[in-house]
């Protein structure tokens, strides 16, 4: 069968790498010079697809690039503006992305492994996106938590702020995630208005210029936000410092000898191999829905990317008794459902793996796990027979194809089952005899990524999450529940952090917005409230204050921070607290009993409702007539401090606290700051109200 597909490569065959605004490759050949490119063939049949150098590239001028063009074009930029950039990325991607999957076919991976990739990658730009919208401030700046009086009189105040760092966050990436691996730590740097330099590994840099090529070609990319290197990067630290970050992914060897590399100002964080386990609960016997999707989950485990996943199930610890079940269920339906074959061919769910010198070190890994004393149970070291592209069936030497293997050891805690990684379609199972026994058997792992259990037995899942969490960096209960909306073992989503202690690397990426401070410097800044007013874009309680016309009457191009109304006071009767209270339904002893009330430690007897309170503010403050304000929308932070009482009056400040335009619609957020007090000046409640407000009005 011939491919159709186009790889960019110059007319020596070599990948293009992008960096400095445009495309660049060696001036020489680089066979014929002081560094050979390297080949990169297709996993199943062999054919060379391209060659990969970046000989004589200045690595120095391309961080320079960054750390200047990069950083002037994203500091440009808000929050906002740039999340809507990574949705139009991911736009850009998805219309081209059949290409995509066409390139990822020649790297061994089948179209379920490339939708974890490709797919996955664009879904992490548009969650990324929505929750920097949603979720930042339409600003520069990420305020940290509330204000910390430094003062008596409140004129000295501290806040906890985060600003981008000044360098270049450098991507070292694996070869099996060339598409999503890239992307997930592109996209929370970017948003943080840090450039990012990617360098795929070798054997798939193809499908990473790709990618990168077609977010060039959108004409969207920011001067400098994103470069590609296809290629080595030896004098690559010699260049960083102090606001630079690297993100590695790949062994925890080579991560070791990276991080000694790195200076002291660097922030280096790695994603390594880990042995990750996954526990059958003692209560998931067979037969239960909790046995179906553990074997279930591990056979997709085993097979998906050909087992080339850094979050892959390693270690099946299972009850003892239920070892020989677990077995012969998955021998069945690997001979079921796994057809092992060329992607290209009709019918193929698993591929081979990314090239033959790791296929030869999987075998390597196998051959140590047999040496200690496993036994291979399902599968076999042989060559496997294969559909070819084709469609006809046989060997295939040509191509880097391996069975799914399971190797079964009788002592449990056998060093090499809790060392050894065959990072292929490769797991090993031990038994276990108790919980203890099963937790002790993860933690060998010494540090993991993830690991799953499979019960319904929320006594199961409390004891080993107890004893287990501080050894993952994720923990995944399966049960009935979920067994069928779960994203899986496997997967990490850009809600939650991936990382893990240990052997695991010790980093944390994605985790929604905590991926994105990843970027950024978190510092404490002391001043006066209108100092912090003008530094964080939040109004502050003592900073200066405007009252001219209604704030309600005022669109957001005319709204300003400190913008306010006082309004008159209004005082509480009992007739209004008992009204409220048979309306409502609310009859609380403390509104309506005053010997009961008068018990109480915290009221002075019978007292006003809160939410009476908050109601009546609202009718204290608001500006009835049309105009821009558009919707309240919530509440929040909402506190009562001071009771009130029958005869007591309130009064309402209302203040425009934060202003978020929405860069693509016409209106915005608008926070206020509302404070109730009474009439001797005491605070009564605070809280924030949330409202929608046109950018621009015009009366009708």
């Amino acid at each position: 069968m011939e491919h159709t597909v186009t790889i960019a490569t110059t007319g020596a065959g070599i990948l293009p790498s992008y960096v400095r605004g445009s495309w660049w490759t060696p001036s020489h050949d680089p066979a014929a010079g002081s560094a050979a490119a390297a080949e990169v063939r297709d996993a199943s049949t062999g054919e060379v697809v391209t060659r990969v150098s970046a000989d004589g590239l200045d690595l120095g001028a391309v961080l320079d690039y960054a750390r200047t063009e990069g950083q002037s074009s994203l500091g440009a930029l808000t929050f906002h503006q740039r999340a809507v950039l990574l949705k139009q990325f991911a736009v850009a991607l998805t219309e081209r992305k059949e290409e995509l999957y066409d390139l990822s076919q020649r790297s061994g991976s089948t179209v379920r492994d490339s939708f974890s990739d490709i797919d996955g990658g664009i879904g992490v730009l548009f969650t990324y996106s929505s929750k920097g919208r949603r979720e930042l401030p339409n600003s520069r700046v990420y305020v940290d938590g509330p204000p910390e009086p430094l003062s008596k009189d409140g004129t000295f105040l501290g806040r906890h702020i985060f600003t981008r760092l000044p360098g270049v966050a450098v991507q070292i990436n694996a070869f099996n995630f060339p598409m999503w691996g890239s992307l997930e730590k592109f996209a929370p740097a970017f948003l943080a208005g840090v450039p990012t330099v990617v360098k795929p590994a070798t054997p798939t840099a193809y499908i990473a210029e790709a990618w990168v090529r077609i977010l060039v070609d959108s004409g969207l990319l920011p001067d400098g936000s994103l470069q590609l290197v296809s290629g080595g990067v030896p004098d690559l630290f010699d260049h960083l410092g102090l606001g630079d970050l690297v993100g590695f992914t790949g062994s925890a060897s080579t991560a070791e000898k990276l991080r000694s590399r790195a200076s002291a100002g660097v922030r280096f964080t790695s994603e390594t191999d880990s042995i990750n386990a996954s526990v059958l609960g003692p209560d998931a016997t067979e037969g239960t829905p909790e046995f179906d999707a553990y074997v279930k989950q591990l056979l997709v485990e085993m097979t998906t990317k050909a087992g080339q996943k850094c979050t892959a199930i390693r270690r099946a610890i299972v009850p003892s008794a239920s070892v020989p079940a677990v077995i012969e269920a998955l021998r069945t339906a690997v001979a079921d459902r796994v057809v092992i074959g060329d992607p290209h061919a009709a019918g193929v769910t698993m591929g081979p793996v990314v090239s033959l010198d790791q296929r030869d070190d999987v075998l390597r890994q196998v051959a140590a796990l047999q040496a200690a004393g496993g036994r291979i149970v399902v599968g076999s070291t042989d060559a496997p027979e294969v559909v070819r592209a084709d469609g006809t069936r046989g060997e295939a030497p040509e191509g880097a194809f391996i069975a799914p293997i399971l190797v079964a050891f009788d002592a449990a805690t056998t060093p090499a089952v809790h060392e050894i990684e065959a990072f292929g379609p490769v797991s090993s199972i031990v038994g276990y005899d108790t919980l203890s026994e099963a937790a002790d058997l993860v933690d060998l792992g010494g540090g993991s990524l993830v690991t799953s259990v499979a019960t319904n037995d929320p006594d199961v899942a409390t004891e080993l999450m107890t004893r287990i969490a501080a050894f993952n960096g994720r923990v995944l209960f399966l049960s009935r529940a979920n067994a069928r909306t779960s994203t899986g073992h496997g997967a990490p989503v850009p809600h939650l952090v991936h990382g893990g202690p240990g052997r695991a690397g010790g980093g944390e990426e994605l985790g929604g917005i905590r991926a994105v401070l990843h970027h950024m410097q978190r510092t404490a800044v002391q001043g006066s409230p209108e100092m912090l007013t003008a530094l964080t874009g939040v109004w502050h309680e003592g900073a200066p204050s405007r009252r001219d016309r209604h704030p309600f009457r005022k669109s957001l191009a005319e709204l300003a921070l400190g913008d306010q109304i006082a309004s008159a006071s209004r005082e509480v009767s009992l007739d209004d607290i008992e009204m409220f209270a048979h309306f409502t339904g609310d009859t609380f002893y403390a509104h309506m009993d005053e010997a009961a009330a008068s018990a109480n430690p915290f009221f002075p007897g019978r007292v006003a409702h809160g939410y009476l309170l908050v109601s009546w503010a609202a009718g204290l403050f608001v500006d009835p007539e049309p105009g821009p304000v558009l919707a309240n929308y919530g509440l929040e932070n909402l506190r009562f401090v001071t009771p009130v009482s029958p005869g007591d009056s309130i009064r309402v400040t209302l203040t425009a606290k934060q202003i978020t335009p929405r860069e693509t619609d016409e209106y915005g957020e608008v926070r206020w700051d509302a404070v109730i007090r009474n009439q001797n000046d005491e605070t009564v409640a605070t809280y924030d109200v949330l409202t929608l407000v046109e950018k621009e009005y015009v009366s009708v």
